[in-house]
């Protein structure tokens, strides 16, 4: 069984992490607080402006960077939509590893050809993400390289949770804090800070209505296995993964599900009114956040714009709607 990281291994993460990683803002915005109602504080921690447009390079740079040089001379390989991909290519070419990322068929163009970029081998493999990681699995077996596991990583958790070290030294008296869930590293890593530094502060995890999987499987005593149909690719996978959802029910009371309709329409929110690009799985905090907005009126609450690389696509759809 995977040990969960704790407090002081996200405080040693960022040690490690912070001569690779930018340290995001958080940024008030009155018009998303509007959106909320009166005097509600909405304030935005913008990973969607970390280097490649996400938080997850905090967990790969700190996975990579402890591996041993036998591993690294193996080799990476792993599944991705596209942002944990860029994370293992980036932190491979940081440290000296090649990398392979087996991605979904119809992938974000955006992401894959940052992957590329960053001298990362793609392979396009299966319909979805599920299919995906079954053949990384396959090719790590077969060709003897380090696996990297887009969840059940502890040296991962604790490199994401890094962003929520940030939140709690920038603003205090938070009353609410809501984190995207997709396999659910990130708020995992986000679970187990607020637990040790602010524990009154209330985490709320949220997930597509369309991607269920680690609700239903937080909810209950089981792994579930749920459809999956969403369009936010960061949150589109129909497993969950034992480490993170063990996290997530010792340290989170409060789960929501919020629709494409609702992601789609955040994605415009904050164009709008925050003059900034998130993708869907960044966008569904601020979704949470309206969607419960009669119990979350007058407070302060932060919510976690987890992604920026919205395609082309996604963001016409969204527009269009």
């Amino acid at each position: 069984m995977l040990e969960p990281p704790t407090l002081l291994d996200v405080i040693d993460a960022r040690r490690r992490i912070t001569p690779y990683i930018h340290r995001t803002p958080i940024r008030q915005y009155p018009a998303l607080g509007r959106l909320i109602g009166p005097g509600t504080e909405l304030w935005v921690k913008h990973e969607n402006q970390q280097i490649l447009g996400s938080f997850k390079p905090r967990g790969g740079v700190n996975l990579v960077s402890q591996l041993d040089p036998d591993e690294l001379a193996r080799g990476l390989v792993s599944a991705s939509t596209g942002n944990h991909g860029q994370s293992v290519a980036f932190a491979g070419a940081t440290f000296g590893a090649a990398v392979t990322v087996v991605v979904p068929e119809r992938a974000n163009p955006g992401k894959l050809q940052s992957m590329k970029d960053l001298g990362a081998t793609i392979i396009q493999h299966g319909e979805v993400f599920d299919e995906s990681h079954d053949f990384s699995l396959q090719l790590a077996a077969e060709q003897g390289m380090r696996h990297v596991h887009s969840a059940n990583e502890p040296m991962l958790i604790a490199g994401v949770g890094t962003y929520s070290l940030e939140i709690f030294e920038d603003l205090s008296d938070i009353d609410v804090l809501i984190v995207p869930v997709g396999a659910g590293s990130g708020c995992s890593g986000a679970a187990i800070v607020t637990a040790g530094l602010s524990p009154s502060t209330e985490l709320i995890a949220v997930q597509a209505e369309a991607a269920p999987s680690v609700f239903r499987s937080w909810e209950g005593n089981s792994l579930v296995e749920a459809p999956m149909a969403t369009a936010a690719e960061g949150l589109a996978t129909s497993h969950s993964y034992e480490l993170p959802v063990g996290i997530l029910r010792e340290h989170v009371r409060s789960f929501v599900l919020v629709s494409e309709d609702e992601i789609r329409a955040a994605i415009v929110h904050y164009l709008e009114h925050a003059r900034s690009l998130v993708e869907g799985a960044g966008a569904v905090s601020l979704a949470a956040a309206i969607k419960l907005r009669d119990r979350l009126t007058g407070k302060r609450v932060v919510v976690v714009a987890s992604g920026g690389n919205l395609s082309m696509a996604h963001l016409r759809e969204a527009l269009a709607g």
